[in-house]
């Protein structure tokens, strides 16, 4: 088996390929090659059963797909964007990835599946988010939710969703796309989703430096763990297709709480000492965007297809320490 991995310099594109280093297989079919693409180069996992080809380039540019899919991967994992913050703030760089990079893409796809007479039909699985849904809201967010996003990104995603749909309704590719949560806590250094705060307050006191909180502590935000969308993007590359259905884009499971459970989460786990390091300094632009995300979900079409998250806030912090702290110190 082929996998290609688009994004895969990023949190969850690299511990994806971990997982399948580790794992060796996908679907019970034994993987004999992986390419990771992002616009940097991406570090092959170590102890790898496979091959591993890492290529730095630019999605936005017309001519890459058709590079990333000249071995024809059996399964393309598309999980390259720019994030929420910055996909507001630079309009046409957004669109140029979100948007003209996943069309290159899927359409790239769709020329080699009618050059192969058919033959050639891979899985996708393309990550979209809860942003393709805009207030106002329901209390909870149910499946059937109208997609009416208030955001560039969210946008973005929306019109990604509309198109996996539509090739696969056609047959040119197989595609699955899972709507993420807000992935908390992310590893690493902040960056520039207006959603990175949730992250922020939990990771650096943890590690006894401060962080700053934007946001009032009644914010109500769905949340899983870097786990959890590993997990996902591996349950919706094995899943069979026939049991999604039409609607081909799936709210994942999460965990719904507000900055002051996410604190008071922190203060069980990790002490007084650790809450302290968290300082209030609101900012009107993204109270603004968080204002229009949504809160909560009952993501039945997803659970009843066998995709798991957690269950507290408090396991979602526990994971955290025990993958970037603890196994780091060992």
């Amino acid at each position: 088996m082929r996998v290609l991995i688009i994004g895969a310099a990023g949190m969850v594109g690299r511990k994806l390929a971990e997982r399948l280093a580790k794992d060796g297989a996908l679907n019970g079919k034994t993987i004999s090659h992986v390419t990771l693409a992002d616009v940097v180069a991406s570090q092959a996992p170590a102890n790898a059963p496979f091959k591993t080809t890492s290529v730095a380039v630019d999605i936005a540019d017309p001519s890459v797909a058709a590079r990333l899919l000249a071995d024809r991967p059996d399964v393309v994992f598309h999980l390259a964007a720019i994030v929420s913050g910055e996909a507001e703030q630079n309009f046409d760089k957004g669109y140029a990835i979100n948007l003209d990079g996943t069309r290159y893409l899927f359409e790239t796809i769709r020329q080699g599946h009618m050059a192969s007479g058919g033959a050639w039909r891979p899985r996708v699985v393309f990550t979209s988010s809860i942003a393709v849904f805009g207030a106002p809201f329901h209390e909870t967010i149910e499946d059937e939710f109208f997609s009416t996003p208030l955001t560039s990104y969210g946008t973005q995603k929306a019109i990604g969703e509309l198109l996996l749909n539509d090739y696969t309704r056609k047959g040119f590719f197989d595609g699955v796309g899972i709507r993420l949560p807000t992935i908390c806590v992310r590893p690493g250094k902040p960056n520039a989703a207006a959603s990175g705060f949730f992250s922020n307050i939990i990771r650096e006191p943890l590690v006894g430096i401060e962080a700053v909180l934007p946001v009032s502590d009644d914010v109500m935000h769905w949340h899983a763990s870097p786990r959890s969308a590993v997990g996902f993007l591996l349950h919706a590359a094995a899943i069979d297709g026939a049991s999604i259905g039409p609607r081909r884009c799936l709210t994942m499971p999460g965990l719904a709480c507000t900055v002051g459970e996410q604190i008071e989460a922190l203060r069980r786990v990790a002490g007084e000492k650790a809450v302290s390091l968290i300082r209030r300094v609101p900012d009107e632009n993204i109270v603004r965007i968080v204002a229009g995300w949504p809160r909560k979900f009952n993501p039945k079409r997803a659970l009843s297809l066998g995709f798991k998250a957690e269950n507290s806030f408090d396991e979602i912090i526990r994971v955290h320490i025990f993958e970037e702290i603890e196994q780091n110190r060992a």
